[in-house]
């Protein structure tokens, strides 16, 4: 690494070391990839639950910030399932919001958000208007119908009860709540796919922390940044751990017609400073470069990808937007990297025999 990096390195508060996606050496084997560690529950204000259903692979994930915290989004994907979107524009009234919801069930799966409005009503904590205080719960869902009975999904209940399993404990990653039917890898079919889950991460500058929670479901590969290497993603025809999608469209392979909406990253990026909400949205934006950075092909006509980022303003300090910009992307790179590191295969009775990546040779 070059001097002038190393100052910059320096500047951010992190060591070279600490970097997680330094290129690897010339002529060296990819080696594991280097994620950051810590969860989103480390920004103040922040708590998380996850419902995850016994019956099928499926769940839901709330991110609760019940003092209220100021919201935005960025919509890349081409096929969204989203709620409250509109809400978080700059130019619309409500500035902040009281949980986010990242559920699986496609469609369906936003009526959990009712269930998380419940909760919240019920601890009396919502936007007030008139005689009566409305929770704002804007909600993201990923499809993951073809794991399992359809029939089963999240619903009002699944939210609830995400709710009431919130913690500011580090939250359990892999294959649980939002992530417990996600997929990767799709773009040859389920049968080419590999075991998807939700993950999560951090960083501290100074006395701002940035965090993020990614439930990553995509039609692409997830690749380590710093080698290039897939980590999770496309198998081949054998059921092994192939090069990726990517690289097979290269060959001249070509993939099948796909449906509509079948895969999905959504996700989450927190901080504690003070944002506005047109800043809420940039951060969210930019976060999106960390879902470019780890999947391959993502923001595609059949992922819905979506980023919500909410600013908790504990820190009493205002955001610097270059330097949470960075931390932005970075958390949300290690994030969906640390996503299908955690996961575990699916299989059995009704379902697709989908391994995931650790067990994979």
């Amino acid at each position: 690494m070059h001097r002038r990096q190393l100052a910059s390195t320096a500047a951010l508060g992190l060591s070279a070391a600490a970097l997680p996606f330094a290129p690897a050496a010339q002529g060296a084997s990819p080696a594991p990839p280097r994620t950051l560690g810590g969860a989103i529950t480390d920004v103040p204000g922040v708590r998380i639950g996850h419902f995850t259903d016994s019956r099928r692979p499926t769940g839901c994930t709330v991110i609760l910030t019940e003092q209220g915290a100021v919201g935005g989004v960025d919509v890349r994907g081409a096929a969204p399932g989203t709620r409250e979107t509109d809400l978080l524009d700059p130019s619309n009234l409500v500035e902040r919001v009281h949980a986010i919801l990242l559920s699986g069930g496609s469609a369906y799966g936003l009526d959990a958000a009712s269930g998380v409005m419940r909760w919240l009503e019920e601890h009396n904590i919502g936007y007030p208007a008139g005689p009566a205080l409305v929770p704002i719960v804007p909600a993201a869902i990923l499809f993951d119908l073809g794991v399992g009975d359809p029939r089963i999904r999240p619903d009002a209940a699944a939210g609830y009860a995400a709710c009431e399993a919130a913690s500011a404990d580090a939250p359990a990653e892999g294959s649980v709540g939002a992530g417990a039917g996600a997929t990767v890898g799709k773009l040859f079919g389920m049968g080419r796919a590999t075991k998807g889950g939700i993950g999560t991460a951090s960083a501290r500058i100074g006395r701002v922390t940035v965090g993020a929670i990614v439930a990553v479901n995509a039609v692409g590969d997830v690749i380590d940044p710093s080698s290039g290497a897939v980590v999770a993603g496309t198998r081949t025809e054998d059921g092994r751990r192939g090069p990726g999608a990517v690289e097979a469209i290269l060959r001249g392979e070509l993939p099948p017609a796909l449906q509509a909406g079948m895969a999905t990253t959504i996700g989450v990026v927190a901080t504690d400073a003070i944002l506005t909400k047109a800043q809420a949205r940039k951060l969210a934006q930019v976060a999106h470069d960390g879902l470019a950075r780890t999947i391959e092909p993502s923001h595609t006509m059949w992922d819905g990808d979506t980023l919500f980022a909410v600013g908790t303003g504990r820190s009493e300090l205002p955001g610097n937007m270059l330097v949470l910009g960075v931390l932005a992307a970075r958390v949300t790179a290690s994030a969906v990297l640390r996503a299908v590191l955690a996961a575990k295969g699916i299989g059995g009775p009704g379902l697709p025999t989908v391994p995931a990546a650790s067990e994979l040779s």
